[in-house]
């Protein structure tokens, strides 16, 4: 049945896209097929030759039409069928007004088949508040056929059986147009689905390009400062102390190492899945506090004075608490590095106050690099965008003693915006 079902499914698709490419079939198939089957036999037995009780017993109850007149009443039935989708009232204003005129004739056609079909049509494809008109004038084209009938039929058993068919006529189509509503609400959902998905997806992506743009800034600013500084200081000492220039040679080498390690582990979020697995990617672990002394290490051999020192519980912080404050204190040395040059002396403190941490970076630079430049405009916007994950603030200036200061502040109360 799976296959078969399918096969039905896909059939019903093409059917449905050639009726909306081309509806007009459809409309002259249905009256050629109600011709076939009910305008014919009458015309072919308007004559008045019978073959049976049942019909003899109608010829004689009900008037017997001329082929011509036949034909044109038949033709009002059906014709009408052909805009029973575009303009169901019309159609069916039509329909019942031919049928009226035929059954006050006293004429019975086979072709009153397209009454039901009309009134299904409207159910199906007008305006809802049109059919309690519609059904109540047919339900009173349906008394007269009744009382018609009467001679042959009793009256209630005429109504039973004609009311029955209008009413199931008219819910074959209601329940097709609630069907067809239910359909296309799940195929708008469907969509509308997908259209959120694919943005969901494209805010994640966008949001891990910013991540990892960040990343990028502050291990490749970072690191590069720190190397360009040694290089400057290996290129001085290789005349007067060569063993200083080797040292310093040794430091670039260290440092290009760490660099190169922390942008394999970055770069590798950009990878596809099936490349490699999640431990893969996590074989380092990032950065946190107890990485700040290897990194004020670094910059110590870069010619700075580094300072540092932590009041409060720096364990208990969280993983990405720590990473912030990790790359926060990376940005401003390397700030201090580039913009007031070696032999500087910087003091740097991590304090935890009840739920806050301080991260306080204070050097004794010279005022020259408090101007703000392309790149510590870009590492500040990234240290505000760091420390908005945790509602903390950040704030950075000229001290009274022509140093520079940047202060941090980040919220340890868990939060679910946290990384």
């Amino acid at each position: 049945m799976g296959p078969l079902t399918a096969r039905l499914s896909r059939g019903g698709q093409r059917l449905r896209q050639a009726d909306r490419a081309h509806p007009w079939v459809l409309d002259t198939a249905v009256v050629l097929l109600v011709f076939l089957l009910f305008c014919l036999p009458d015309l072919l037995h308007a004559d008045g030759d019978g073959d049976g009780d049942g019909p003899q017993r109608f010829r004689l109850a009900f008037t017997s039409l001329p082929p011509a007149g036949a034909l044109a009443l038949q033709a009002g039935l059906v014709l009408p069928l052909l805009w029973r989708r575009r303009k169901p009232l019309e159609a069916f204003g039509v329909i019942v007004t031919v049928f009226a005129v035929q059954w006050a004739l006293g004429a019975a056609l086979r072709a009153d088949v397209a009454l039901f079909i009309a009134v299904y049509s409207l159910a199906l494809h007008g305006r809802l508040r049109q059919l309690p008109w519609a059904c109540g004038v047919m339900a009173a084209a349906m008394v007269l056929v009744a009382v018609r009938v009467r001679s042959v039929v009793s009256v209630w058993d005429a109504l039973f059986f004609l009311l029955s068919t209008a009413t199931a006529a008219v819910a074959l189509g209601l329940m097709v147009r609630i069907r067809r509503a239910q359909l296309a609400g799940l195929r708008e959902r469907a969509a509308r689905l997908e259209i959120e998905r694919d943005q969901r997806s494209r805010l994640a992506a966008a949001g891990e390009r910013a991540r990892v743009a960040r990343e990028m800034h502050d291990i490749v600013g970072h690191n590069l400062s720190v190397m360009i500084t040694l290089a400057d200081a290996g290129a001085y000492a290789s005349d007067a102390a060569p063993e200083r220039g080797k040292e310093a040679l040794l430091l670039i080498g260290d440092t290009g190492r760490t660099a190169l390690g922390e942008l394999r582990r970055v770069l590798g979020v950009l990878r596809d899945a099936n490349e490699g697995t999640p431990e893969a990617l996590q074989l380092r672990p990032q950065p946190g506090v107890p990485e700040i002394d290897e990194l004020c290490e670094s910059v110590r051999a870069a010619g700075l004075e580094v300072v540092y020192r932590t009041a409060g519980d720096m364990d208990a912080m969280d993983k990405g608490v720590q990473l912030t404050a990790y790359r926060i204190v990376q940005e401003a040395l390397t700030n201090v590095l580039k913009h007031a040059g070696t032999g500087t002396r910087v003091d740097l403190s991590l304090v935890v106050r009840d739920t806050w941490l301080v991260v306080r970076v204070k050097d004794d630079g010279s005022a020259e690099h408090t101007t703000t430049s392309d790149d510590e405009g870009h590492g500040l916007a990234g240290m505000r965008e760091r420390v908005a994950l945790y509602g903390g603030t950040v704030s950075a200036g000229p001290t009274s003693d022509e140093g520079w200061t940047v202060e941090a502040t980040l919220d340890l109360t868990p939060q679910g915006g946290a990384r």
